[in-house]
């Protein structure tokens, strides 16, 4: 398979991040209809959430696995297939378990997907050496934004969930269909005899991360702590502790997902300029400071202005936290992978916990140290230093020293 261009290559591994925002956010904008037709509870609600995340996590050994075998182009294309199949399996699931169990297989797909599309990204990168994770981030964002509008429009004329749900499907469908000629093709895998496959399986079921790895997969963890917390707690805080009102409050996840969006679309310039470790480190300590100085000083405009600073700061830790994993191998990627979907599943959690100890303004300094952490373990990752594309030179072949000799024979 030829390679395609970095424009073609880049606006394909695009549509496979945006395909991800887009399935994930038709999904969970219906979750009020879901509740409904199965009538379920808050608390079966919110077991269904934990299912996908927990599915998510679970896919770890399973991803490895499928990476090494199959390679991330594959793998996109293969869990992308699946995530339409889980859509329209919900949107005619019958009762409870079976519900359980496609957002459980949801979450696997997701896993997949997420570390096949990632290790597109940094191959996107690698290959020519030019960034572009930011971006691609950023399109995962617009997803999560066309679902929502796509969900207003369609309820605005029918409430069924299957009408909905066939719409979305076709829209994936279109997005696929965009991702599939331009991806990147995995780099075949050196030939190995029988002795030499046995002894690599053996010394992969044997090996431990590493320590870079983990301190990855870390940095990851409170990244996504910090990133999903705000969208989960933003508007309660708003509302019951800074007392705003019914019509602001919810302009707390909005001023985070504005603010993280515009930021994404504009961080690998920054990464072309500092580096990716010093974009990590800068972000996440603005992060940190915004939001403490927000909660010492209170009231509605400080704590937006404190959201801001969250968003523009936390933009570019998963990004460049993916490509510095992808770096080490699909392994050290799976992992670090896995740990931030951890992260995003018992980052509000853990702070809710806090809040019911000590209240919620306590629960919010969680994130603060979360975005701390970031720091701290961004200062031991050794970053690839990026540089700015360079003009590109003549083809021509140059006059070595074996032309000249040629010439003068």
């Amino acid at each position: 398979m030829p390679t395609p261009s970095f424009s073609r290559a880049k606006w394909s591994i695009a549509a496979l991040f945006c395909f991800l925002g887009f399935q994930y956010g038709t999904w969970v904008s219906r979750l009020p209809a879901l509740k409904t037709r199965l009538d379920l509870g808050a608390g079966e609600v919110g077991l269904l959430l934990m299912a996908c995340g927990a599915g998510a996590a679970a896919a770890f050994p399973l991803v490895a696995v499928l990476m090494r075998r199959l390679g991330s182009r594959t793998l996109s294309l293969a869990s992308a297939l699946a995530l339409i199949v889980v859509l329209a399996a919900l949107s005619v699931v019958p009762n409870y378990p079976l519900a359980l169990v496609a957002v459980c297989a949801d979450g696997v797909a997701v896993g997949c997907l997420n570390v096949a599309m990632n290790a597109q990204g940094a191959a996107l990168e690698s290959s020519y050496d030019r960034t572009a994770m930011s971006q691609l981030h950023a399109t995962f964002s617009a997803g999560l934004l066309t679902a929502a509008l796509l969900t207003s429009g369609v309820t605005s004329l029918t409430q069924s969930v299957p009408a909905h749900f066939t719409v979305a499907g076709a829209v994936l469908l279109l997005l696929l269909v965009c991702a599939r000629r331009g991806l990147l093709p995995d780099t075949p895998a050196p030939t190995e005899t029988a002795t030499t496959a046995a002894e690599g399986r053996r010394t992969r079921r044997r090996s431990l991360p590493s320590g870079l790895t983990l301190l990855m997969g870390a940095a990851m963890t409170f990244g996504t702590i910090t990133e999903g917390a705000m969208n989960d707690w933003s508007t309660l805080y708003l509302k019951d502790t800074v007392k705003a009102s019914s019509t602001v409050a919810p302009l707390g996840i909005a001023v985070v997902s504005a603010t993280m969006l515009l930021a994404r679309a504009c961080a690998d310039r920054w990464r072309d300029r500092w580096g990716d470790g010093p974009v990590v480190r800068a972000g996440s300590a603005l992060a940190a400071v915004g939001l403490g100085l927000a909660l010492l000083t209170g009231g509605v405009p400080a704590t937006l202005l404190g959201f801001a600073c969250v968003g523009l700061g936390a933009a570019a830790i998963t990004p460049c936290v993916y490509v510095a994993a992808a770096e080490r191998g699909s392994d050290a990627l799976s992992l670090v992978a896995a740990m931030g979907t951890t992260g995003l599943l018992a980052g509000p959690a853990l702070i809710g916990f806090v809040a019911t100890a000590g209240g919620l303004t306590l629960g919010m300094a969680t994130v603060v140290a979360a975005a701390f952490a970031v720091t701290l373990t961004a200062t031991w990752i050794p970053w690839t230093i990026r540089r700015s594309p360079e003009p590109q030179v003549s083809t021509l072949p140059s006059m070595t020293d074996d032309n000249r000799e040629g010439s003068a024979a």
